[in-house]
């Protein structure tokens, strides 16, 4: 990650599954800023000579003696600072107030009136739609405090500009609160006074440069190419870093996508130079996924047989160097997104499933990790490889699990399965490219169900497997909404799945957004 300066916004994350959402929003005004667990110690956050703090939301109540806590020293720090949610409840608890689970209880959209502008509320009008997820609420203030901003039922914001502290009740990040991001630039660039000099550019150099130290003068790394666009950026910057060094390893897991070994190969070499050997262990992985039905652990096993071929594959490159050197690094294209539906790694958010990448990899691993996009999302991600220089072919494709075709086959993953969902899924995204969706929509695909049913082909009865198709939009994959494919394209999709797809007689459209649904099925 880049060299942390002055201007860095911390946020402390009290288990919200959006407070990466608070950074990426800040980020984009060009200020750095790092999520960090509520409980780090208070020399971590000092450490980072931090312009502002910011308290992320959060799902506990700040008076249960189980509710996340961090050091109530960092609210005498005089540092400029912003609550959200759980992060006003925190300040009013800690500072001698009152919080109670309140009668009526806000969730979704709501207005607000502003009673006072202070800074936070500069240039904004008086009444503001916000999106409020909380039951509990102030009813007392700490002293110093007043109150800024109300509902209809309670409390929606708070200020103590002496003591340079400023708190909100509703989310300002997420894009339902339509002010939200000039509250947040208000805070970051105006209160708070951070530069705005985080830009790829930036990102592209300090990520090299911490890599080089990593790795040192001598190391080797591989490194987990996909052929998307994740792995393919952390593999140009790594590369970028430490040369020849590098050697990609493409492995066919025997759950790809249509002809996408030998596709990804010619790309990765012709396109972007690298080092890839190819390793086809199709017949390996499905071995291992016989029999397997539970998702989870579908990608357990998936992630765990990665890293054999990857321990077999570095054997084989340390046998072939010169005494002295040895291939110690696996780098991989790991996403926030990919972390915080995995585990609690900057806070106690809760767990939604294992990523291959965070969640699947076993404990006894020999290579150690190289994640130079842990922090990002899919869009800064893009905007990294634009700066690299790559092509757009590479940097357009929509994200493919690490587990592949694997989680969208429901139930047991058979090599018949596999070649009849490859034939669906191909058929799926040449329909959506050639409506020219293919980049408007997040991820388009086909996902093949468990369920057979009665079907009539000419004046013959079929008895066969149903697939489901997939479309969604989103910006960043922690929330997202089905798109509404033309019905023009969804007839053609579902006309020639049945009738070129040997093995599935029934086509059905995936109408959930995410939340409740996942995007993958699995």
């Amino acid at each position: 990650m880049p060299a942390l300066a002055s201007s860095t916004i911390v946020i402390l994350d009290f288990g919200s599954q959006y407070t990466q959402l608070i950074a990426r929003r800040i980020r984009e005004f060009n200020v750095f800023s790092v999520v960090l667990p509520c409980t780090v110690p208070l020399e971590r956050v000092l450490a980072l000579q931090p312009a502002g703090i910011v308290l992320s939301g959060g799902p506990s109540s700040v008076y249960d003696d189980a509710a996340p806590k961090a050091d109530p020293k960092l609210l005498e720090l005089g540092l400029p600072m912003l609550g959200i949610c759980y992060g006003l409840q925190f300040m009013t608890h800690h500072l001698g107030g009152k919080v109670v689970s309140a009668n009526a209880r806000e969730y979704g959209h709501a207005e607000v009136h502003v009673e006072e502008t202070t800074k936070l509320f500069h240039g904004l009008p008086q009444t503001l739609e916000v999106w409020m997820s909380h039951g509990d609420h102030a009813e007392k203030l700490a002293p110093g405090f007043k109150v800024t901003a109300r509902t209809a039922n309670a409390i929606a914001a708070i200020a103590d500009e002496s003591r340079k502290m400023w708190a909100v009740q509703f989310h300002p990040e997420v894009a339902h609160t339509k002010q939200g991001m000039e509250m947040l630039r208000n805070f970051a660039v105006d209160i708070c006074g951070a530069k705005q000099d985080w830009t790829p550019e930036h990102f592209i150099a300090t990520t090299v440069a911490k890599i080089r130290e990593q790795v040192g003068p001598t190391g080797h790394a591989i490194c987990g190419l996909s052929g998307g666009v994740d792995s393919s950026v952390a593999a140009v910057l790594v590369a970028k870093a430490i040369g020849d060094r590098l050697t990609c390893i493409f492995v066919n897991n025997g759950v790809l996508r249509k002809d996408e070994f030998a596709k990804v190969q010619q790309t990765m070499r012709d396109e972007l130079h690298l080092n890839v050997v190819a390793v086809d262990a199709s017949e390996r992985f499905l071995s291992k996924l016989a029999g397997v039905t539970d998702p989870e652990k579908k990608r357990k096993v998936i992630g765990n047989e990665f890293i054999a071929v990857f321990d077999d594959e570095a054997a084989k490159l340390l046998a072939a160097e010169a005494a002295g050197e040895s291939v110690a690094w696996l780098v991989q294209g790991t996403l926030y997104p990919d972390v915080i539906e995995s585990s609690s790694v900057h806070g106690p958010s809760h767990v939604i499933k294992s990523h291959h990448n965070v969640g699947g990899l076993p404990e006894d691993m020999k290579l150690k990790l190289i994640e130079p996009l842990r922090d990002l999302f899919k869009d800064e991600v893009r905007r990294i490889g634009r700066d690299l220089e790559m092509p757009e072919e590479i940097l357009e494709r929509q994200p493919f699990p690490g587990p592949g075709l694997a989680v969208r086959i429901l139930g047991e993953v058979t090599p018949e399965r596999v070649a009849i969902l490859q034939e669906a899924d191909a058929i799926c995204t040449a329909e959506i490219k050639r409506a020219g969706l293919y980049r408007k929509v997040w991820q388009s695909f086909a996902v093949l169900l468990p369920v057979k049913s009665v079907g009539v082909m000419g004046d013959q009865r079929t008895y066969a497997y149903t697939c489901a198709i997939r479309a969604v939009e989103s910006e960043d994959g922690m929330t997202a909404d089905w798109a509404a494919l033309p019905y023009e394209v969804l007839r053609a999709i579902s006309s020639r799945i049945v009738s070129e797809v040997r093995g599935i007689n029934r086509v059905v459209y995936d109408i959930t957004s995410k939340p409740p649904g996942t995007i993958e099925w699995e």
